[in-house]
């Protein structure tokens, strides 16, 4: 399983959001690039980046922090948060983004999704934000009449083969994550599922791992150090790791 450390920028700051609320904003005074960077020595591989910027009003106002990031570490970059339009994920895919998340768009855009999935592959993953087992768009604003399993199952028909999954209730509050909704979507869908949302112990890591998630993601457990990423990476490797 691969562990995804986030990074959620605002207004250039690392933030942490309680259950999607703009309103319920954590600041904290580590800047991104330090974060990526520890990160990296730590052994981390990849980094989940999300623009609260695009994701609350569609504007990206942070690319030059995301530059940043990608100019001066090793870590493989997967980036979302309102990149609602075919023009700003080849963009993005340009600048070094290995893969761009997209929620919004691969609701609203569908049949363009169809043909960036087919030209880009894997490089196109979608974030599947679920409150009530309903899917959200708009930054966690709107809740639609969609079933999250509905659409993942949509998504994996037309190539898709990653989601991020969160659930809203979970994300923020260091509770642990879904599980019952992420081990069902895991078994019963041939899509890899990506858990956001609640991770927040070493028991949690290895509840995914156990059952063969492809991927979780954590954030504010990072930064009040609730847990830590070097035994969170090697928990997730490892099979015998004792919870």
């Amino acid at each position: 399983m691969i562990i995804f450390p986030a990074i959620d920028i605002k207004n250039k700051q690392c933030v942490r959001l309680k259950q999607g609320d703009f309103g319920q904003k954590t600041a904290y005074t580590i800047k991104p690039l330090e974060a990526a960077l520890s990160y990296q020595k730590q052994g981390a591989t990849w980094l989940h980046i999300i623009d609260l910027d695009g994701a609350e009003s569609g504007v990206n106002k942070n690319q030059e922090v995301i530059q940043e990031i990608i100019k001066n570490t090793n870590l493989k970059i997967q980036l979302g948060g309102g990149i609602r339009s075919k023009e700003k994920i080849e963009e993005l895919l340009e600048l070094g983004v290995n893969r761009v998340i997209v929620g919004t768009y691969a609701i609203d855009m569908f049949d363009e999704l169809k043909e960036l999935v087919s030209t880009y592959q894997n490089r196109i993953i979608v974030s599947l934000d679920s409150k009530d087992g309903y899917v959200t768009k708009n930054g966690w604003q709107t809740t639609t009449d969609i079933k999250t399993t509905d659409f993942i199952n949509t998504l994996a028909s037309i190539g898709v083969d990653t989601v991020v999954v969160t659930d809203i209730a979970k994300d923020g509050m260091m509770i642990g994550p879904n599980f019952e909704q992420l081990i069902y979507l895991n078994n019963n869908t041939c899509i890899n599922i990506i858990a956001s949302g609640g991770v927040s112990s070493i028991s949690d890591v290895k509840e995914l791992q156990s059952n063969n998630l492809y991927g979780a993601i954590i954030g504010k457990a990072l930064y009040i150090k609730a847990l830590d990423l070097k035994e969170a990476i090697r928990c997730s490797q490892d099979e015998s790791f004792p919870v």
